[in-house]
């Protein structure tokens, strides 16, 4: 007797279908059974609302870099500097830069450094900026899209930092950049009044950060520079739901970025904890 093909229902038009069709011969899914496997991974890692996660984590992430070393944080010089971790808390969570990069292979350091900030006017202002652009590129390219952008551009960004030459750089702003270079190509591309308006007030949000960038000592506008451009690419290699749905494959890398930096989230967190009270 042969054995009986699996079948499931497919993640699109929920037809049943088998599972080892190469595209769903009801509504052209390409591969339907990866997208179902990767559905049933996405369980394992979306438990909350992803832009309250990324909030939350930046906060924990905050609090954490100022208890590991109490004693200086209310030693900023500068507005950013108010209530401030110390160089040395954010170089054992993950700072990146060419100290952390290449003096100390802190090669993880690109992933986690979007998730740690210098003083609470300097989270504010990013966590402010994140919750206004984050839900638009989260409906208009869906959660594993969005996954990938904001967690690759600010990779991007502090790769173009570490080759510019940047010292010690921390913060959100490489992959807020990278939100508002993905609704620039959203809203080019889209076109008519609706995404014209979107490109005009994505295209203010660069005009600020350049102003910004220049008005302002201490901005590191080379990972502004890098998660604007890696932004754009991303959101037009990867497309958004008007152009074409999510790829299974694009579930796969959001998978993959979010486990690894998962992983230098935790490491960062454990090594430092284990460094700073118990040895």
């Amino acid at each position: 007797m042969s054995a009986q093909r699996n079948s499931i229902l497919c993640p699109n038009c929920r037809k049943l279908i088998s599972l080892d069709e190469p595209s769903c011969p009801y509504c052209g899914l390409i591969r339907p059974g990866l997208h179902d496997t990767a559905g049933k991974i996405r369980n394992l890692f979306f438990f909350f609302e992803p832009v309250q996660t990324v909030l939350y984590v930046n906060i924990a992430f905050f609090v954490l870099s100022l208890l590991l070393d109490p004693r200086e944080i209310f030693m900023g010089g500068s507005l950013f500097g108010f209530l401030s971790p110390s160089n040395q808390s954010l170089l054992m969570l993950g700072a990146s830069g060419v100290i952390p990069f290449m003096h100390y292979h802190h090669f993880w350091s690109l992933l986690s450094a979007s998730f740690l900030h210098g003083g609470i006017l300097h989270i504010v202002f990013n966590m402010m900026a994140f919750y206004q652009l984050a839900p638009f590129v989260l409906q208009e390219f869906g959660l594993h899209r969005f996954s990938c952008i904001y967690l690759l551009t600010g990779v991007a960004g502090f790769a173009v930092s570490v080759m510019a030459g940047v010292p010690f750089t921390i913060g959100a702003s490489a992959s807020v950049c990278g939100l508002i270079g993905a609704i620039i190509y959203f809203g080019k591309s889209r076109g008519g009044a609706y995404g014209e308006a979107i490109y005009k007030q994505a295209m203010g949000w660069v005009i600020g950060l350049v102003l910004f960038g220049f008005l302002f000592s201490g901005i590191n506008n080379w990972a502004h520079g890098g998660g604007l451009a890696s932004g754009l690419l991303l959101a037009y290699v990867l497309g958004y739901h008007d152009q074409r749905p999510e790829s299974a494959w694009s579930k796969v890398l959001a998978y993959a970025c979010l486990l690894l930096t998962a992983g230098a989230l935790l490491w960062a967190a454990i090594s430092s904890l284990f460094t700073q009270f118990v040895m």
